[in-house]
């Protein structure tokens, strides 16, 4: 396979991969090649549920993936309905069963393999993971570096009381969605709503212990609510702009009051290269041609036109969460391909300063501004 190695490419942190459950779910091992991943995969179940993976350590050494944000998700069972799922939980104690596995899973990597995976739980560590990757850029198979793991709770709606987050800020968890589908936080993605009382003590008890903020998920009134309330920083870790999606109407996607007050709250969005979340009537059939990097740029451009500045804007794959390859941009192939939004944002007028913040810049800085020393 051709090297996309250039000693210019900038390191690219990525915010949001659901690489646990996949592990526990599929039997993923990250530690493969996404090619390799796909040989083994042939003909399984798994490519009907997720389709091929686009994520494996050879890829981000390729890609000069130093950090990304490896997340816990457990869904409720009435979400979760497919045979297959094992990681929908009935109660409490299933949910925190589950989700205590799904943290293991990340010590694991970081035990077992320590050339490759590094957690990342505070300012100290943040720096040792990425001062090589500075130092050098990947050039596998002569030079390769960990990639760091900062795990992010993908929807609380799992723990029975809010006190129980100083539970898992003890685990490592250093950001919180409070809400996936919905709960009795808040309005989500399929039940709509404002927070309610218990919410907001949680987002109390969040701010107390240092938590990032992932708004993520949340209804239109309930994102809202948030970016007024929270006293700690704000992400919007996997996201899209609604209005350029004619035709969705979910609160999947970030409104203009919601994006408008994120860059107030000196937040930062990372935007999601699948198919259907750029284009509303995207369906797997589809010819490719139908999404471009294009259409995914055109996202990121209109959060940096907003702001006036490319502070805002990175980017967040949800790669593997629940799509794969081919429902991502045509020219994507495997998350190291990402490195083509580089010429691409330049040539629209980005300076190397803008995209350098746009790849992992700005999710640096707000974790080194965020994780305690």
């Amino acid at each position: 396979m051709r090297s996309l190695f250039t000693p210019k490419m900038p390191i690219l942190i990525d915010s949001h991969e659901d690489l646990a459950y996949n592990i526990l779910t599929f039997g993923r091992d990250y530690r493969r090649s996404a090619a390799e991943t796909r040989r083994l995969e042939v003909g399984q179940r798994v490519l009907e549920a997720t389709g091929n993976a686009l994520l494996g350590w050879p890829e981000y050494q390729r890609g000069q993936v130093a950090l990304v944000c490896g997340t816990i998700f457990v869904g409720p069972r009435r979400y979760l309905k497919h045979d297959w799922e094992t990681q929908a939980y009935d109660d409490y104690a299933s949910a925190r069963r589950l989700m205590r596995a799904q943290v293991d899973v990340y010590r694991r990597l970081a035990e077992e393999s320590p050339d490759m995976f590094t957690l990342v739980r505070t300012r100290s560590e943040l720096d040792a993971v990425l001062t090589p990757w500075d130092a050098a850029p990947a050039n596998p198979p002569q030079v390769t570096h960990p990639t760091g793991l900062v795990i992010l709770m993908e929807s609380a709606e799992g723990l029975a009381e809010p006190e129980e987050v100083e539970e898992w800020w003890e685990l490592g968890v250093r950001i919180i969605g409070p809400v996936w589908g919905g709960s009795r936080w808040c309005g989500g993605t399929v039940e709509p709503g404002p927070f309610r009382p218990e919410g907001f003590r949680l987002l109390d008890v969040m701010a107390d212990l240092g938590f990032t903020l992932d708004i993520s998920h949340m209804s239109d009134e309930s994102a809202v609510q948030a970016l007024e309330y929270y006293r700690g920083r704000v992400i919007a870790s996997h996201a899209n702009i609604r209005a350029l999606i004619p035709g969705d109407h979910s609160p999947r996607q970030l409104t203009e009051a919601a994006l408008r007050r994120l860059i107030e709250r000196d937040g930062v969005m990372g935007f999601i290269p699948f198919n259907r979340f750029l284009k509303a009537d995207f369906v797997n059939s589809d010819p490719r041609e139908t999404v471009t990097l294009d259409h995914y740029l055109k996202h990121i451009d209109t959060l940096c036109q907003m702001a006036g500045s490319a502070r805002h804007a990175a980017i967040g794959t949800d790669f593997d969460g629940g799509f794969g390859w081919p429902w991502v941009p045509l020219e994507l192939d495997t998350i190291a391909d990402l490195q083509q939004i580089a010429p691409r944002l330049q040539s629209w007028g980005y300076s190397d300063a803008d995209v350098a913040a746009i790849l992992g810049g700005n999710w640096r800085r707000l974790l080194e501004e965020t994780l305690p020393r």
